[in-house]
């Protein structure tokens, strides 16, 4: 979408995104924690799985059972966080930055 300076009229103009990188970080932190506590129920089934083939079977079975509940944990809260820091950069920050001027601006949509 092409979105002119309103101070300057100029093209040039580039997004923040700060509300955006910073609700996936905090997401994805967040989600990664989560994802690791119930990791244990993970590592817990996966221990059950590998029952059948022996103690290192079941070894292998929990690492990978509490790896894909951290990993799983961490892209949901990542997702989630970055969808609500874009809609805190359209509606509270002055997302919008002119390279020309140097004016940071919102936009209505």
């Amino acid at each position: 979408m092409y979105t002119p300076c309103p101070s300057c009229n100029s093209g040039r103009v580039v997004t923040k995104d700060i509300g955006k990188q910073t609700g996936s970080l905090i997401g994805a932190v967040g989600g990664a924690v989560s994802g690791g506590a119930s990791a244990l129920s993970g590592a817990q089934a996966g221990a059950m799985v590998g029952a059948i083939g022996g103690p290192v079977s079941i070894a292998i079975g929990s690492i990978v059972g509490a790896l894909i509940g951290g990993v799983f944990g961490g892209v949901a809260g990542g997702v989630a966080g970055a969808t609500l820091g874009e809609h805190v950069d359209d509606k509270v920050l002055n997302n919008y930055h002119c390279l020309q001027c140097n004016y940071s601006f919102s936009v209505n949509r």
